[in-house]
């Protein structure tokens, strides 16, 4: 079955149908207007400028400064059960207005603490009967956030709630009722994407004040794969406040920061583009004068070929995107959450000075297996070489925050779309068996079907978190829902922690029975007999139903294998 949408998020709709349409006109339009030389670098399948329709129009994704205009004023003579509904009616209008003004995902930094703090300063009392309602208002938002394809008339809002660090008996109870909410909400929402941020001496261990919602964040994984955890003591995190860390969409993160404080409240990323490295790969072996000996010194060669006009590529973007005038953004000046407010006779580059530009890349895995014919994670050579390679592509971000004066990061693309989209265009050039799976590998995953521990997985991708900085992820892959074992979760929590892991998720086959609600695995439905099955699977980032996932990640999902939890004798 050919797949034709871009997200598997996307649903069939007048409206959206319109739009595609349209955006397909857009993204042509784009790439006529910027040189040839650098939109034939993503025609040709070189790289991928993600978001292309929203070139110079918007930037990508936010992370809320959710208390710098909040209009306490609305609510001065509401009753208390008023102001509760109000506000996550308020969660949900901004939501949709900064969604619609931007093409990316949008964050709460501190979901629990800042809804407490919102809650306190409109006098809402922290008891029973209130904690019950936010509780019900919760519900709400995550089945709206499931549920609602309004965005652009197809597609869902990209949310993410980052959650654990409460500090007051108040904002305890809410993370409490959020954890609650979702493990109670039908095995078919997954969404939105709700982050725990593990901090030791707040919830890691047995005797912090908040370990009791890392237990019950880690059932809840355990139950349907939500929460993910970001690791606030992490080499690369361990520096940063962290309550102003927060992960945005399925992994982007934004920290550094030149013009101001670190941390990613209030600021986001501008844009991204992904470089196809398996395609340097098969280039440098087709070559007529390739020295395998001197294979590294080739692919950095290569990839600096690419990286530099990509570059070029952002900078202009950033710059259209900076001379627009300020009424292009009318929800971003009424809700005021970036970290400077949008004020008439203000210049757009002080505020998107703060965001991020990001150079991304896919296929690490088979690009090391093309060069010198093994697996990277198998061998001390093939892993020097891609770490010394990460290495290299990360000393090129950081010199080029030095040469423009932005936030410029490497990021380890989330590669939805171009897993299969790359993979598609250079099957048709070259052959190598690479190829015949279908598939890229996302950023610096060992493959999907490695079957090596998930111990030892950890292991060999956190070399490269660091190294990540603008946004990674770790995956363990389970063979079904370890309900009733979190502690094997919390095992593998403490380990990434152990190994400097930035971000870590746990995947499972999920499926559901439409007409009798039976959840498991199954081709068949084993209470009814009925073939009326929802797949729910990890896309990337976020979850989704199997059946729309791109071309490319369909044959990704196909192909995963369980991740042992000690050896290939033990099971998890």
């Amino acid at each position: 079955m050919k797949r034709n949408s871009e997200n598997a998020s996307e649903r069939y709709s007048y409206i959206g149908y319109i739009f595609k349409k349209g955006e397909k006109q857009q993204k042509e339009e784009i790439l006529d207007s910027i040189p040839n030389n650098l939109s034939d670098l993503h025609r040709k399948g070189y790289i991928h400028i993600h978001d292309l329709d929203a070139y110079g129009l918007t930037y990508n994704c936010l992370a809320f400064n959710i208390h710098n205009n909040f209009p306490y004023h609305n609510y001065d003579k509401l009753s208390n059960e008023h102001k509760i509904i109000k506000l996550f009616n308020y969660y949900k209008d901004i939501l949709t207005k900064i969604g619609n003004e931007q093409s990316g995902g949008e964050a709460f930094a501190n979901f629990d603490i800042d809804t407490a703090i919102i809650l306190e300063n409109l006098h809402v009392e922290n008891n029973e009967r209130n904690i019950s309602l936010i509780k019900d208002c919760i519900s709400e938002l995550i089945y709206w956030c499931n549920n609602c394809h309004d965005r652009i008339g197809t597609a869902n809002y990209y949310v993410t709630l980052n959650v654990g660090l409460a500090n007051t008996e108040y904002s305890y109870n809410i993370c409490n009722a959020l954890l609650d909410a979702f493990y109670e909400s039908a095995i078919d929402v997954f969404k939105p994407n709700i982050v725990f941020k593990v901090k030791r001496g707040v919830n890691l261990e047995k005797d912090s004040p908040n370990y009791p919602l890392l237990r019950k964040a880690l059932e809840c994984s355990a139950k349907k794969m939500i929460p993910t955890y970001l690791f606030c003591d992490c080499k690369q995190n361990s520096e940063t406040d962290p309550l102003k860390l927060s992960i945005m969409g399925c992994r982007t993160r934004i920290v550094d920061d030149l013009y101001g404080d670190r941390g990613s409240i209030g600021r986001g990323n501008i844009a991204n583009i992904s470089i196809n490295l398996p395609r340097l790969a098969l280039e440098i072996i087709n070559s007529d004068n390739y020295d395998k000996n001197n294979n590294l010194e080739l692919l950095k060669d290569k990839w600096l070929s690419i990286a530099i006009p990509a570059t070029n590529i952002l900078i202009d973007r950033y710059n259209k995107l900076i001379n627009l005038e300020l009424d292009k953004f009318p929800s971003n000046k009424q809700y005021q959450v970036w970290v400077e407010n949008f004020e008439d006779n203000k210049p757009l580059n002080d505020i998107f000075k703060h965001g991020t530009l990001s150079l991304g890349f896919i296929g690490l895995s088979e690009t090391i297996e093309i060069l010198i014919g093994e697996k990277f994670y198998l061998s001390d050579e093939a892993m020097n070489m891609a770490y010394e390679f990460i290495k290299f592509m990360r000393s090129y971000t950081d010199e080029c925050i030095k040469k423009y004066n932005l936030n410029f990061s490497l990021l380890a693309t989330s590669g939805e779309l171009i897993s299969g989209r790359f993979q598609e265009i250079d099957s048709k050039i070259y052959k190598h068996h690479t190829l015949d799976k279908g598939y890229y590998t996302n950023s610096f995953h060992v493959d999907v079907d490695s079957q090596i521990s998930g111990f030892d997985k950890i292991y060999k991708e956190s070399k490269f978190h660091e190294l990540s900085n603008g946004g990674c992820i770790t995956y363990i892959e389970i063979r079904e829902a370890p309900v009733g074992n979190s502690e094997g979760l919390e095992e593998y929590v403490n380990y990434a922690l152990e190994n400097n892991t930035n971000y870590l998720g746990f995947n499972f086959p999920l499926d559901f029975c439409n007409d009798c609600n039976s959840v498991g695995i199954f081709d068949k439905c084993p209470n009814c007999d009925g073939n009326n099955i929802k797949r729910i699977r990890r896309v990337s980032g976020y979850l989704e139903v199997l059946d729309n996932f791109t071309n490319g990640k369909y044959n990704e999902t196909c192909n995963r294998k369980l991740n042992y939890f000690n050896n290939k004798n033990v099971n998890f």
